[in-house]
């Protein structure tokens, strides 16, 4: 249940700190311009060199929050957006894209590394440790909780949903799980164009 209040609120949260914002390019996303969330990512990537999104600055970030013992989410969306990295021709060399752990028990820098440039050579996996990662998934407002297996393992529910940020560092859009790509090819394209 909690889980379901959680995929109402965030993207009605997502939505009001959207509105007011001034005219500007009209997005397929959901426009979440200067909401107060979102503005700092400092994690390990796959190789085992810190990054921030400074270090991406020129290029448009695409964020998802998951981990690579899931069974249908994570691996759907990171397709997805291979297919959106692939269809923007040329211009997919100017986005980048980071999928965060939220089980850095598990998730190890080199299953990251299998798993992520499985989908696209170019995909970053970024864990930390425990502390840093309650920091970056409160940061981005994403909600995870263990669930236990009938096993003695566990799974992890989390917020499913694809943060945008623009080649100057700054959050922007956010798509709910289900996106079509051809939207997010769209708003990638408009963020890519030379501010003005």
């Amino acid at each position: 249940m909690r889980a379901l209040v959680v995929a109402v609120l965030i993207p009605l949260m997502l939505f009001a700190a959207g509105c007011g914002q001034p005219s500007g390019p009209k997005f397929q996303l959901t426009d979440v311009t200067g909401a107060p969330f979102g503005k700092a990512l400092a994690l390990t990537d796959h190789t085992g060199k810190a990054r921030t999104l400074d270090d991406f600055k020129s290029k448009v970030v695409v964020i998802f929050f998951g981990f690579t013992q899931c069974p249908d989410v994570c691996p759907t969306t990171l397709a997805e957006m291979a297919k959106v990295v692939k269809e923007l021709g040329a211009d997919g060399e100017r986005v980048q894209v980071l999928f965060v752990t939220v089980d850095p028990e598990r998730d190890t820098p080199e299953l990251l590394r299998q798993y992520v440039t499985a989908f696209n050579p170019t995909f970053l996996g970024l864990h930390g440790d425990a502390a840093a990662t309650a920091r970056a998934t409160k940061e981005f407002k994403i909600f995870v909780q263990k669930q236990p297996t009938k096993n003695g393992g566990y799974s992890v529910d989390h917020s499913a949903g694809t943060f945008v940020v623009d080649p100057q560092g700054r959050l922007r859009l956010f798509g709910q799980h289900g996106v079509a790509a051809s939207a997010l090819v769209a708003d990638i394209r408009t963020l890519l164009k030379p501010v003005t």
